[in-house]
């Protein structure tokens, strides 16, 4: 009887440990919904990747969260109405230059999607915006940032 009660015991435990963790990650996506540019500007960058993540999510995007090393370029993939954005993120101090375009206009083939786009909480060097336009990848900026997330709050 008392293997029972040890398994049992077990069993109860490893359901405890995932209801706390559930909770844990719901009480983490209120905490960055209700996060406002100010608490972007001070996210590392992994966490402004949740962030937008969440926040897609909540627009009923699907969304991929790339692997952090060896991500060709992308660190989130959105699917919505049949298509697929390539996304590159990028919290900075500073403005963000034609790197990230590189990057992600890579990993749109990469990954076969139909569009690519960067994201920052700054904004993006006039030499971003050329090569952008040249390879049809949609910069938000500070501003469209900014736009996005209050959308996304009032989303239902």
């Amino acid at each position: 009887m008392k293997p029972f009660i040890v398994r049992a015991a077990a069993i109860v435990g490893d359901i405890a440990g995932l209801v706390f963790d559930t909770l844990k990650e719901e009480e983490s996506r209120k905490r960055l919904l209700n996060s406002g540019i100010l608490e972007v500007d001070v996210m590392t960058g992994k966490e402004f990747e949740i962030f937008l993540d969440v926040h897609f999510k909540k627009m009923g995007y699907n969304v991929i969260l790339t692997q952090d090393s060896q991500d060709y370029g992308a660190d989130l993939i959105l699917y919505k109405d049949g298509s697929k954005t390539v996304v590159q993120a990028k919290r900075s101090k500073n403005p963000v230059g034609i790197k990230a375009v590189q990057e992600v206009a890579g990993a749109v083939r990469h990954y076969n999607g139909n569009k690519g786009r960067v994201i920052t909480n700054n904004r993006f060097t006039e030499n971003a915006y050329n090569l952008a336009k040249s390879n049809d990848v949609e910069l938000w900026d500070r501003k469209k940032l900014i736009e996005f997330i209050l959308t996304a709050k009032h989303y239902k």
